[in-house]
């Protein structure tokens, strides 16, 4: 029976995950950058400014909503969506492209999150437009509600949308428990142990009290938790990284004439000295990039759409900066840890004898720290694998919503719980193995959903610069649906009245 569904699955994850999905995902990344006109280069500044630049010059970005208002300040719902997608794969994921496709990789990594910055803006475009409010008072938006109610809206596809919705959630719920959980806990127990001396059940025990005392109290208390470990976990990564290569400074030109070098297969005649294939360093690129920032998965998009925001664009730049910070800065230093450190050697990308790739960031951070270096790994893999563990809680309760109600979803917290103790202890190459599958499942209806309306994108996007930059006075794009559009008007016409009455006192 095992054997049987190890064939099915490698089988199915070898389409998702081979040259049919990373193709598509490309693709995507591609038509939605140039139906914007190149959006994430054109205005770089402006989504900048927009985003990081806001938490320090508006207070609305960051200011938490009242006890009655079921939203999620914009601030938070970025750093959920971070918690979500920053994880194992910032640290092992960029080992293993290294080692499986060479140094070239990173450049392909690079590229498809580059392309992945607009597949995240559209996505969180899309579930702030199409999302909805639930019995509680709460947002609930994703890949489920822009398929039903935007690709079911068009002329024939009111089947087609349906079952594509339910398909994400289910493969979305499946997932949860796997790479959102069990996969993420499993990483934290075994480097506890190894770094400290921790039992795998001590820490399997202690996660599950504290993931109970978050995750069951709603997004809110999710919310609250990881505006807080979101940057004190990407700070403390990147000082230790940054002092790792500054350290080894002299070595960074070669570093990145090897990811130059190696991405276009000049190494050497016949493919560098280990053979890589340009196609095997593309793949892995490609894959590691999008397993990383998880930009196409319709993951990030759940969380984004309980956001306060009004405007969709605004939470579309918010996911053009999740993907900036995931892969371009976070997956880059790690990258240049291990190729600065000489734990890989540049010219042929073959790795020092005797380390896994799992190891590798680790012998770099050894190389660097001494005995510190694996306690600084095994820290780091705690804070971004429980991180992930909590975004993740999120994105599963608002599919197992979506299939059954909000009764459903309490029953679901519960279960999500009890599963962080199994991920500690079990040994868990098939669940690893599966869930990555379902988690590239989620790619396909959600990518089918925003290329079906990417014409939606392009006019919300350009109804939002019209109005904000050129100063039209035309009806805003906030909602597809009347009832929101004319609640959130109100409120803004409401906002803007006690603006000026204070600005008049």
């Amino acid at each position: 029976m095992v054997e049987i569904v190890t064939q099915v699955n490698n089988a199915v994850n070898g389409v998702v995950w081979g040259p049919f999905g990373l193709a598509l995902l490309f693709c995507t990344g591609f038509w939605m950058s140039a139906r914007t006109g190149f959006f994430q280069f054109r205005k770089m500044g402006y989504w900048l400014r927009h985003t990081i630049g806001a938490i320090f010059t508006n207070k609305d970005v960051t200011t938490h909503t009242s006890k009655e208002d079921m939203a999620i300040s914009q601030f938070q719902s970025m750093c959920t969506a971070l918690a979500g997608t920053i994880g194992t794969g910032n640290i092992v994921g960029v080992a293993t492209a290294i080692v499986s496709g060479g140094p070239g990789a990173i450049f392909w990594m690079w590229v498809m999150a580059l392309l992945g910055m607009m597949t995240s803006f559209s996505e969180n475009v899309l579930g702030v437009y199409y999302r909805r409010k639930n019995e509680k008072g709460e947002w609930s938006g994703g890949a489920m509600y822009y398929l039903t109610d935007g690709l079911g809206a068009k002329k024939g596809c009111k089947q087609l949308g349906k079952v594509l919705a339910v398909l994400f959630a289910c493969f979305c719920i499946l997932a949860s428990f796997g790479i959102g959980n069990m996969s993420q806990i499993n990483s934290i127990a075994g480097n506890m142990n190894a770094a400290f001396g921790v039992p795998t059940l001590v820490t399997g025990l202690c996660l599950m009290v504290v993931t109970a005392l978050i995750v069951i109290g709603g997004l809110k208390r999710v919310a609250a938790v990881t505006e807080k470990l979101v940057p004190l976990m990407a700070l403390f990564y990147i000082a230790g990284a940054l002092v790792i290569v500054v350290v080894h400074a002299g070595n960074i030109p070669a570093a990145f004439a090897a990811i130059f070098k190696g991405a276009f297969n000049l190494n050497a005649a016949g493919g560098g000295a280990l053979g890589y294939g340009i196609s095997q360093t593309i793949t892995w690129g490609f894959k590691r990039g999008a397993f990383s920032n998880e930009a196409g998965l319709g993951s990030a998009v759940m969380v984004n759409s309980a956001s306060n925001v009004k405007e969709p664009v605004h939470q579309g730049m918010w996911g053009v900066f999740e993907v900036f910070a995931d892969t371009i800065v976070v997956c880059t230093l790690t990258a240049l840890v291990i190729l600065t450190t000489g734990v890989v050697d540049l010219e042929s990308g073959a790795v020092l004898a005797g380390v896994q790739d799992n190891a590798l960031v680790g012998q770099a951070f050894t190389a660097a720290f001494g005995s510190f270096g694996p306690k600084f790994i095994a820290i780091s893999i705690l804070l971004f694998a429980y991180s992930t563990t909590l975004g993740w809680s999120h994105y599963g309760t608002k599919a197992v919503e979506y299939l059954f109600g909000t009764t459903g979803s309490r029953i679901y917290k519960v279960v999500f719980v009890g599963m962080t103790v199994v991920g500690a202890t079990m040994k868990l190459g098939l669940a690893w193995d599966l869930s990555d599958t379902f988690n590239g499942l989620m790619m396909i209806p959600n990518l089918i959903g925003v290329l079906a309306l990417s014409g939606t994108v392009v006019a919300i996007t350009r109804n939002y610069f019209d109005r904000r930059v050129k100063g039209k006075d035309i009806e805003p794009m906030w909602s597809a649906f009347p009832e929101y559009q004319k609640q959130e008007e109100a409120e803004a016409a409401a906002e803007e009245a006690e603006q000026e009455k204070a600005a008049n006192q």
